[in-house]
């Protein structure tokens, strides 16, 4: 009762703005993730209208996986990779958006890093949609806010699931969707850029183009699934959500009202339409509250009943606290607000760590969905010293990742149907929140700094050779010390 199931997809997970680097190599376009300068832990990235000089933009090189992905697909394979969850940048394929004919040479990246993980037995997870939109896109009508996003978005997405057919089964359409339902999710998530947006967490929200933007993610990823259904059959599709879970700060009923409240919202407004079919019983409310009036035609409600999803995953780092008390309630200091959790402790960048929450976490959607879940994204990201001798002693990062895989492990004990587990920043990446790269996942360190400088090289944290031993017994043995070669 230890193990996990036979065939459990062990692995790691990256995306494209965060590691490949090479953005204006071989016919790619600039994608909106690309627009964003350098930040730091409560300094918020810059968004630029255009690249300016003398500005670093930590994306541009990312940890230049472009050149060095067989370099590390094989120290994934060393670890025993079963799985490799990545993203395709929509602008290596179509560097507008808007072109009729592909760039040959972005799927050619794509088909060569798909064929070398399957030289070592690794499956890919696919993501088509990583905060990779197009800038063009953005800047002609304004992203996802405009209704001819879903043809494009559709091509593209048709282009890529026809070219790696028979190498590929595991696809997602739209990573953490829900971060569109935040303020913050407007330029990120959905390629909306109002006048006067100068950063990522203080954008112009208007919430009517940033709820009708996620209505078009919808029907853009309905039709991805059923059209993917179609080329393949063998195509697993699922959607992907930030769970964002939400403990009341105390007995208070107001407290437990409002945990009950962000819990709903934020983790099902956007994942009963993507497995359900439709939108929940409690969508009209949002809308009124907020002032939207969604276009939602009669055509597009029947594309939402005919494009469900085939399974559920999600990131899930950390657990926040509802309080009624507006003081309180933004205490915690991560990005997600909240009041601090006393039985919980921090990270360096205020992420509350939080094992059991998983647990609960999937126990709720798998009550709720009875549908297949992969965990995607789970991570410890902090800073990390190389010794005198090269070595990287991250033993922390194996008691996060320890903590939860048995959360994981008491999840499967309950009956939650699990497929796999792949942790965020397998590999050092530049930080989505902040563009930084102090703030380390990885079991593989990268030598690149927040300045941009470095060698690239990659090296071996304690991390990997833990993580190698976790896969190789199948989740039985999670003991510290093992190995390191």
């Amino acid at each position: 009762m230890n193990g996990f199931p036979e065939g459990f997809l062990w692995g790691g997970a990256t995306a494209a703005n965060q590691c490949e680097g090479g953005w204006d190599l071989d016919g790619k376009g600039v994608s909106c993730a690309e627009m964003c300068t350098n930040g730091a832990h409560k300094k918020p990235k810059r968004i630029t209208r255009t690249i300016e000089p003398d500005a670093l933009y930590p994306t541009h090189d990312g940890i230049d996986f472009y050149h060095h992905y067989k370099e590390d697909i094989a120290m994934f394979a060393e670890m025993g990779f079963k799985c490799y969850r990545f993203s395709i940048n929509w602008t290596r394929i179509y560097p507008t958006g808007f072109e009729e004919i592909p760039n040959e040479k972005g799927l050619l990246f794509y088909e060569n890093v798909i064929d070398e993980c399957l030289k070592y037995g690794i499956e890919p997870l696919i993501t088509l949609s990583h905060y990779e939109m197009p800038f063009a896109m953005c800047r002609e009508f304004n992203g996802w806010a405009d209704r001819r996003a879903i043809d494009l978005f559709v091509k593209y997405a048709g282009t890529v699931l026809r070219r790696f057919k028979g190498k590929v089964k595991y696809w997602l359409t739209f990573n953490e969707i829900n971060c569109g339902m935040l303020p913050m999710g407007n330029f990120m998530s959905l390629g909306i850029l109002h006048p006067g947006t100068e950063d990522i967490l203080h954008q112009v929200d208007v919430p009517q183009d940033r709820f009708q933007g996620l209505h078009h993610q919808f029907v853009a990823s309905a039709l991805t699934v059923k059209m993917a259904h179609e080329i393949d059959p063998d195509y697993k599709v699922g959607c992907m959500i930030a769970y964002m879970l939400s403990y009341p700060l105390t007995c208070d009923p107001g407290d437990v009202e409002l945990a009950r409240e962000r819990n709903t919202v934020n983790n099902y407004y956007c994942s009963d339409v993507m497995v359900r079919g439709a939108y929940p019983y409690f969508a009209p409310r949002v809308w009124e509250e907020n002032g939207i009036e969604l276009n939602i035609t009669d055509e597009d409600r029947e594309i939402l009943k005919a494009g469900t999803v085939d399974f559920y995953s999600h990131s899930y780092y950390m657990s926040i606290c509802a309080s009624c008390d507006p003081e309180k309630d933004k205490a915690s200091g991560n990005i997600l607000g909240g009041a601090r959790n006393p039985y919980l402790k921090a990270t360096a960048w205020d992420w509350q760590i939080d094992p059991t929450g998983l647990r609960i976490m999937l126990n709720e959607v798998y009550g709720r969905y009875g549908i297949p879940i992969m965990v995607v994204e789970n991570g410890l990201g902090t800073r990390d010293t190389v010794n005198e001798d090269g070595s990287i002693d991250d033993s922390y990062r194996i008691d996060y990742l320890r903590d939860h895989i048995k959360a994981m492990q008491e999840a499967l004990k309950d009956g939650v149907e699990i497929w796999g587990y792949t942790p965020w920043g397998c590999i050092d990446l530049v930080s989505n929140a902040d563009g930084e790269m102090a703030k380390r996942y990885g079991f593989i360190y990268v030598d690149k700094q927040d300045d941009g400088a470095g060698s690239y090289a990659r090296s071996r944290k304690k991390s990997f050779y833990w993580y190698k031993n976790v896969i190789a017994t199948n989740g039985r043995d999670l003991g510290e010390e093992v190995n390191a070669g």
